[in-house]
């Protein structure tokens, strides 16, 4: 008992640690500037996976991701992964560098009822009531927000699908990837997107990386470490928590983007906005009460046999 108690509070401490990490990432990006989103994404695939490199080899880790490359489907399947979460990357960074903060919190806001909505879209799942109701409720936001600001939210929907897939393709390899391995092979697969990026920056605009102070060369150098860290925290969680409790932690991080973007950065809230994040946050309050209640009925029911 004394065990689990303990696991239980590292793994709140590894969750709070990753979700606070992610929910102030919008600062880290904006002290990046004057460097563009497309600069930036390519200099963060290269130096994640230098970082992860160096993570394999104090951990004596290459062996099992060796292995993973030895299994061409899974091999393939991180492939699929990385293309996901570096469309993810993109548009979160675009955002960012564009004073859209508030529309990236939403998209994480929605983002667990996208998880839901594509269970019964990929896994023919059935939904509870509940579950129908959080879903209609996050359309008639989304409606509200597009129609009364003026503009359709497609950072929030872009953020929302590619990492509600992400997550998806990421349970389907499931245990047989560890969260080094996982994110190396990713980012390896993303090397000549990254090369592409940079090149294209390069020929156009200039790159600013080396141009722009000791400072800026630092922190995007430290990018890798950025975006690895969060994820390694969150793997521990994940080993530690209850899928409930993994859920319920995952609201701290677009909490946080939105007060940075709201209240650090001065992002306009105009009437129509509030509406549309209310009614998101009335979805998440119904879809949170459903997954706790069935939950402990879950652990009330007898076991069969």
């Amino acid at each position: 008992m004394q065990q689990t108690a303990t696991s239980g509070r590292a793994g709140a401490l590894y969750a709070v640690g990753a979700y606070g990490l992610w929910g102030v990432l919008p600062i880290y990006f904006v002290l990046l500037l004057p460097t563009g989103p497309i600069e930036v994404v390519g200099w963060r695939i290269i130096f994640s996976l230098v970082f992860c490199a160096v993570l394999l080899t104090v951990t004596r880790a290459w062996r099992a991701l060796i292995a993973i490359v030895r299994q061409p489907r899974l091999f393939f399947t991180l492939g699929l992964a990385g293309l996901l979460i570096v469309i993810n990357w993109q548009v979160y960074v675009y955002a960012t560098l564009n004073g859209q903060v508030i529309e990236t919190s939403l998209g994480y806001f929605i983002n667990p009822i996208v998880t839901v909505l594509l269970g019964v879209l990929l896994l023919r799942e059935r939904l509870r009531a509940a579950q129908w109701v959080a879903v209609g409720i996050s359309g008639i936001a989304v409606l509200v927000i597009a129609i009364g600001y003026g503009v359709f939210p497609w950072v929030s929907l872009a953020l929302a699908f590619s990492f509600g897939l992400y997550g998806f393709v990421k349970k389907r390899v499931g245990p047989r990837v560890d969260a080094v391995s996982g994110l190396t092979l990713e980012t390896a697969w993303l090397i000549p997107v990254a090369i592409g990026q940079l090149w294209f920056v390069s020929a156009t605009s200039g790159l600013v990386f080396g141009n722009a102070g000791a400072a800026n060369v630092v922190l995007l150098l430290a990018s890798g470490v950025i975006t690895a860290v969060p994820l390694l925290l969150f793997a521990a969680a994940a080993r530690r928590l209850p899928l409930v409790y993994m859920g319920l932690f995952q609201y701290l991080a677009p909490v946080l983007q939105f007060i940075v973007g709201a209240f650090i950065l001065h992002e306009a809230m105009p009437l129509e906005r509030w509406i549309g994040f209310a009614l998101v946050w009335v979805a998440l309050i119904v879809l949170t009460t459903d997954m706790l209640a069935s939950g402990r009925a879950r652990r009330a029911s007898p076991l069969p046999g």
